[in-house]
């Protein structure tokens, strides 16, 4: 068994050159909730010294709150907005000969287009616009996954370590109650459980289906990287292997 293992950079975490020797995918932010020109380039270089897969991580216009608020945003002006940020990264990558992989939205873009399907449509068709190669993270189960199957590119479906489930599948939505798993073992445990055997229990106690193609491991915590190095102890002994998707 194997499982892709991702993290965001160029957040202005300070850690992610440790954190790129544990993950296998990295989502770099494109400079609408965190990052600019020169941080993208440079997470770039670390991403692709490490060897993982890089992909871009474009957020809704909001470096006020890091792209956690909540937008109504016509979507051809969100089309546009992604075809800004995810081509501006593409740009470097190549210039730096590497390739883009795929494309995860961040924040509260990532949460609405989870049950959005004209947002997610925006969100795919941009996507595929830029390339029709890359593929499209987004929450396990959501719209974002079918729009991204309807408009013909490869989708992987996103799972949360150390995030709260409901009922419905979605997130329980930052600074509510259980929002972030704290406790580390939980946090492991959780895990374990969507990657083999298909599920997560919510807040409310059901078992909610889930299909783990790739585990998001949150980078900006105060104890990040001892979670990481728990984390994929948990996975070695699982003989579980971390490795980005073909």
């Amino acid at each position: 068994m194997k499982i892709d293992l991702n993290a965001d950079l160029g957040e202005g975490a300070g850690s992610d050159a440790e954190l790129l020797q544990l993950v296998s995918s990295a989502n770099i932010a494109c400079g609408f909730h965190a990052g600019d020109a020169g941080t993208m380039l440079q997470s770039v270089r670390l991403a692709l010294a490490a060897g993982v897969a890089i992909g871009a991580h474009p957020s809704f216009p909001d470096r006020e709150n890091f792209g956690r608020s909540a937008m109504q945003l016509p979507p051809e002006t969100v089309y546009a907005q992604l075809l800004y940020q995810v081509g501006a990264l593409q740009t470097i990558v190549r210039s730096e000969g590497g390739r883009l992989v795929h494309v995860k939205p961040h924040g509260m873009l990532y949460n609405q287009a989870a049950g959005d399907a004209a947002l997610a449509d925006a969100i795919a068709l941009a996507v595929r616009a830029v390339d029709p190669a890359l593929m499209l993270v987004g929450l396990a189960n959501s719209e974002l996954i079918r729009a991204g199957q309807r408009h013909g590119l490869v989708t992987r479906q996103e799972v949360f370590a150390d995030r709260g489930y409901r009922a419905d599948g979605t997130l329980v939505p930052r600074g509510q109650p259980g929002a972030l798993v704290e406790s580390d073992a939980q946090a492991i445990t959780q895990t374990l459980s969507m990657v083999q055997q298909g599920r997560v229990q919510s807040l409310s106690g059901e078992w909610v289906n889930v299909r783990a193609e790739t585990v998001c491991l949150h980078g900006d915590g105060a104890h990040a990287l001892e979670f990481a190095h728990r984390l994929r102890g948990a996975f070695r002994q699982q003989q579980i292997r971390v490795s980005a998707a073909d």
